[in-house]
This record gives structure tokens, sequence and C-alpha cells, in this order.
């Protein structure tokens, strides 16, 4: 950003506030400093900055000046200077500078509270039991807890910012950074005989972009050796049990019959179970879902480790590891090491919101949150871009569920209004009673149950933002005159109001109906049609580019693991063409539907989402009937377009492309008749 010269004039509260403001930023040299006290604390800031300093500012006006901030409160001396400032001089006055004074501070407390946020995870981090250790993009340590110094015995300080490779010379974390892929609960010994289970993970940001990679690890050599080493259980139970008394984890032992012998208190704090609900009953007693790892290991009298199991009547997320005790070649029971991934579940949890809370500091959504490379949604990308640079009123256009709100959302935040308001008002979800008052808000005593001192509406609240007004076909024929007058003199009435309201309000309207059908039914306005449709942009039905459907279900993958607490990794191939092959009439939204139930269907240890998991009774009724010949259904919607393009040509051939005639036949004025010709390509 190019340097910008400023001039300050008022040198109280207000403009202490802006001049000490303006010197910490890189891009902005205050110029001179302006008030008629010489003892004006802005003014003893600026001579000890070396700022010029004066009483007057009418010299000052030049053409190198960008912006000139009015911070007297008087309205004559903004007059004034908004007579004389040059032309492309920004005069900014007090009220406004408040303001981003004010934001400016909200924004500091906000870091700062995030700040402290982070302090007490970084609390929480250092006082768990388990090792974590993360890496950057570019393979730097950037996350070492105390358990993992305590265990690879190297210092946090020889750790932090030190490539990985320097630090810990056979760590894997770099390739889980380049495959993208999750490694659970695999055995490995330190360089200092330690023997740990760790799980590795690759760190996603909220785009779906790789920015590290995380591993999480817990010290088993006691557990294990004790496992591997038992001789004769009844004779070491109490040195055991004293063991186990101990342990963080969850720790269960059965007999040879999958009997409860043994449980620790971390198992009843983790599954909820006691221990009259375990010793002397079967080993399924503790799974509320799955099978049990016990049973599995007695008949196999093999491990089995890492398992991902639900247990006790709180369904508490576990990793399971089983070992069969074996004393002179005779299987004498099995022990298990239950680890409680709640806690860590729950941490990563917070983290997301932290995340979470950062974006909502700006906008929900922007363009990299849509997905899509066919060509069909390059244009309408492309299109809403331009239309973000301009104030123009944006008409979304598409069916239901093709993400006309994700584009809204997407145009506010690339716009110049991205950092005040977006608020969303569905036409057709409030009664036609009810709306005008919710748009435009009410005066006091406007009708029975107003509130005192009356309410602003919507498009007061928008004021300097946006407002997306969807299903905008759905208005009455009142609301829509007010609309019109809003778009035509920024400005509205309150209901039982005589005062008009000026408000500056970018307004993105979106629908899903034929406007041009419900214009010449009378049921929309001709001319507030005219004025929503400045910059209509086409959003295609997903059966129209179907070559995304691979990404876009991708992108899915990643909300709904957040949202149901999965790991499900992607999708088979088998499943992806079945997905491509429907026709899809629901969009976006009905293959979000689709992906979510095949989900719930999913075991806990699977990672793809498969072809049998799909509900295929949803997806079967679109499949063609190999007896018959095909024949595409459209919506209602594109089936009276494209009668509506044979009806307009077969009319345009019989008055032998003469226009006026056209128009006359079917009864339409020759501008929408204009418009109709270019909509299908006709002229």
């Amino acid at each position: 950003m190019s340097l910008q010269n400023v001039l300050i004039i008022g040198g109280g509260v207000g403009g202490t506030a802006i001049l000490k403001l303006l010197l910490s930023a890189e891009f902005f040299c205050v110029k001179r400093v302006v008030d008629i006290n010489e003892q004006a604390p802005a003014i003893q800031i600026a001579k000890e900055n070396n700022i010029p300093a004066s009483a007057e500012w009418k010299p000052y006006l030049t053409e190198e000046l960008h912006m000139i901030f009015d911070l007297t409160g008087q309205p004559e001396v903004f007059e004034e200077l908004l007579k004389a400032r040059p032309a492309r001089t920004v005069l900014i006055p007090g009220a406004v500078a408040n303001m981003l004074i004010r934001l400016l501070r909200e924004k500091d407390h906000f870091i700062q509270t995030i700040r402290e946020e982070t302090h007490k995870q970084q609390l929480i981090f250092n006082s768990i039991e388990e090792g974590m250790i993360g890496i950057d993009a570019r393979g730097y340590v950037n996350f070492f807890n105390k358990s993992a110094e305590r265990m690879t015995d190297i210092s946090m300080d020889r750790a932090l910012g030190k490539p990985i490779y320097e630090v810990i010379p056979s760590s894997e974390l770099p390739r889980i950074f380049e495959t993208g892929r999750t490694e659970v609960n695999r055995e490995l010994i330190l360089s200092n005989g330690t023997k740990i289970v760790t799980s590795r993970f690759p760190v996603i940001d909220e785009k779906g972009e790789r920015i590290g990679a995380f591993s999480v690890f817990k010290d088993i050599t006691e557990v294990v050796n004790l496992a591997g080493e038992i001789t004769n259980l009844k004779e070491i139970q109490t040195m055991l049990q004293a063991i186990i008394q101990s342990s963080d984890d969850a720790i269960s032992v059965v007999d040879e019959e999958g009997k409860g012998l043994l449980i620790n208190p971390a198992y009843t704090r983790i599954t909820g179970l006691q221990t009259d609900d375990i010793i002397g009953k079967p080993a399924t007693a503790d799974i509320s879902e799955g099978e049990s790892m016990h049973l599995k290991v007695l008949q196999t009298r093999k491990p089995i480790r890492g398992v991902n199991m639900r247990v006790g009547p709180l369904k508490r997320e576990v990793i399971v590891n089983v070992a069969p005790i074996i004393v002179n070649n005779r299987l004498k029971g099995s022990v298990g090491v239950i680890h409680d991934m709640t806690e860590i579940s729950s941490l990563m949890k917070e983290l997301d919101r932290a995340r979470s809370i950062i974006r909502t500091l700006e906008s929900k959504y922007t363009f990299d949150d849509i997905i899509g490379d066919s060509h069909e949604m390059r244009i309408s990308i492309e299109q809403a871009k331009l239309a973000a640079k301009t104030p123009v009123t944006v008409l979304l256009r598409g069916e239901s569920g093709t993400g006309k709100e994700l584009f809204a959302h997407a145009i506010h935040s690339s716009s110049d209004r991205k950092y005040n308001k977006f608020i969303r008002v569905n036409c057709a979800a409030i009664a036609e009673h009810l709306l005008e008052s919710e748009l435009f808000g009410y005066e006091e005593g406007a009708f029975v149950g107003a509130k005192q001192g009356g309410k602003r509406g919507l498009f007061e609240e928008a004021n300097h933002g946006s407002i997306f007004l969807d299903e905008i076909g759905e208005l009455s024929s009142n609301t829509q005159a007010k609309l019109l007058r809003v778009l035509q003199e920024n400005e509205i009435v309150r209901v039982g109001g005589t005062k008009s309201i000026h408000i500056d309000v970018r307004v993105i309207a979106a629908t899903n109906i034929h406007m041009e059908k419900a214009m010449l039914e009378g049921k929309f306005r001709e001319d507030l049609y005219y004025r929503l449709n400045r910059m209509p942009i086409q959003i295609p039905p997903l059966r129209n580019h179907k070559q995304d459907i691979p990404a876009i279900a991708e992108r899915l993958l990643v909300k709904l693991n957040q949202e149901y607490g999965r790991n499900v990794e992607g999708i088979s191939e088998v499943a992806l063409q079945r997905l491509i092959v429907y026709s899809w009439p629901g969009n976006v939204r009905e293959l979000e539907n689709i992906i979510s139930r095949g989900m719930i269907f999913m075991k806990p240890t699977e990672s793809i989402l498969d072809d049998h998991h799909l509900p295929l009774s949803m997806l079967k009724h679109q499949e063609p009937d190999a007896s018959k010949p095909a024949q595409e259904i459209l919506p209602l919607a594109d089936q009276m377009e494209r009668m509506e393009k044979e009806i307009l040509s077969s009319t345009m051939e019989m008055a032998k492309g003469n226009k006026s005639k056209t128009a006359k036949h079917l009864g339409i004025s020759l501008r929408t008749l204009y418009y109709k010709l270019e909509k299908y390509g006709l002229e």
C-alpha cells in the first residue's frame, strides 16, 4: 500500500487518539497537526515526533494530501473544509474517526481475549500426560509440551523453532504433512529407550489446506512390559494392582473365560462403570458401540492395538490396546489399556471454536469457500467478483440448494463493506403482516403491540453494510413498492411514520422462481424487477457441473467430520461414480444430506465412505431404466423456459423476424421481448 499523507485538524482527545493510531501504522504519514491552542495534547505529541504543527490549516490544503481528519467537532469548520479541500482528498469527520477508534479498541480487546484463551490452552496442554509435538509447513517445530520434553529428554527451548530433523532425526511428521494421511496408534521406541504409542495427524485449516502436522504419544513402556512378562497372574496380582491404580489410562484385566478380574480407578472415571459392574461379568459389559477386544484376543491369542471404540453409559470415545496373558504357553487372560480421547477432542474443539471466533470477526464465507472449477461455475464466480467491486444491486438466480447465500456472503466479504454488517432476510419465512415492519421498522403506536419508542428495521441495522433478501419473489405488492423506494431514493419510512430516513445499504437479492413469468402474471412489479436485475448472476444447478462433485464432496467431508467428530478420510471411486450419475434435484444441499446420512451408517473403524454406506433408496428413483429409452426429467421452471424459447422462436418465424409484430402477437412489451430474445440467444 502506498504512503497516505494525512492532515489532522483538532488537537483534543479525538485528535490525540487518531494521531497515536496513525503513528503506530506504517502506511500513514502525518504531514501536520492543526489547533488554535498551542498547548493541545496532540500538538505536544506532534512536536515530540518532529511533526509540524500550526494554528492555521488553509495554507496546507495541497494536492499531496490523501486524507483530512476533522476532529474539531464544529460543523462550520467541516463545511469550510469540505469546500476548500482538493478534489482527491478524503475528508473524514470526527464521528467516523471515533467509530474507527472504537472498532480498533474492540479488535484489541478480542485479540487480548484470544491470547488469554491461548495461554489457558497452553497450560492445559502442558499439564496432560500425553506428549505432543507439532510442526509447521516448513518442518519447523512450533509445539512441544512438557510431557514431550520428559519422554524425549529434549528441552522445550532446544526444540521450539528448530527443524524437526535436528530435534528428532527419525520423526515421521514431515511425511504426514506431505501425504495428508492420519496414522493412529503406531508403536515405536525413542532413542532413549522409551516405548510409546503415537498417533500422527495433518493439521488442516478452515480452507482445507495443510498447514502442518501434529503427533500425540503416550509412554506405554511399563504397561507393555508388564503384560508381556506376567508369569503367574494370581501371584503378582497385588503388585499389578498397585501399578495400575496410579495409571491415568483405564486398565482392565479378564481371565481366560473373558470375565472381569481387575479394573483401576481411571477405568471407572473414563467408562462410568463401577467395580460391581465389571468384576466377574462378561467382557462385553463395558461396550456401548463395537465388539469386545478382550474376547477377540482370547480367541486369536494375538494382541490388538489402536481400535477406536465407545465404552460405558457415557459412550466415551477411546482407543483400545489389548494383549493376551500367556503363562507357560497357556492362555490365562488378557489385559486392556483404554486411552481416553475425549479430553484431546474437547481441546481440539476449543481450538476450532477459537478459530471460528477469529473468522466471525470478519465475514462468514469468502470466494475461497465456493468450490467449483467447471466452466459454468467459473462464469458465476467471476460475475460475483465483478459485482463485489461495485455497489450495484445484485440478483442471484438459481434453484434451491445451489448456494445463493454462499455467493451473497462472498460478495459482501470481497466488497468495501466487509467490515460492516451482513444481514440475511428470508422473505418467505416471515409472515406477510410482519415482514414490512421487520424490514423498515415501526414508530411507537404504529399498531397494537408496538414497542414503546418504536423499533429499527433490518435496513437500518444494515446501514453501511449489506442486506441479503432471500426468496425476493415472495414479497407482497405493498412491500415491493416500499423496496423500490429504497432502491431509488436510498431512504425508508418506518411503519406508522412520516419521516424519511436516509440509509446506505447494498442490496443482494436471490430467488429460485421464474421472475419473468411472475412479472407477466402481475405477481412482481416490472419496475422493481429492472431495478433488481441490473447485475443478474445465474448459479448453475449441480447437474450442470457434475465434474465439480468430487471437490465439493471432499469439502463437505471436512465440514461433516468436524460436526460429527469423525475422521472419514475420503470417498471410494464406486461411491463417487454413483454420486456423479445422479441428477441432484436438491443440488448441493441434497448432496450434503446424502453424504451426511452415509457417514451415519459407517462403523467407527471405517475411514472410507463406500457405495454401500450411501442411502441408495434416495438415489435409485433417478437412475435410468435400462428397458426404456432414457428421458431427462427437468424441473418445472426449466421446462417452462424451454417451452417459452420454442414459442418465441416459432412466433418470430411467423412474423418473419419483425420484432414489433412478434411482441404484439405475444401480448408483451417490445422491451420485454428484447430481453427474452437476448436471454435465449434468439437475436
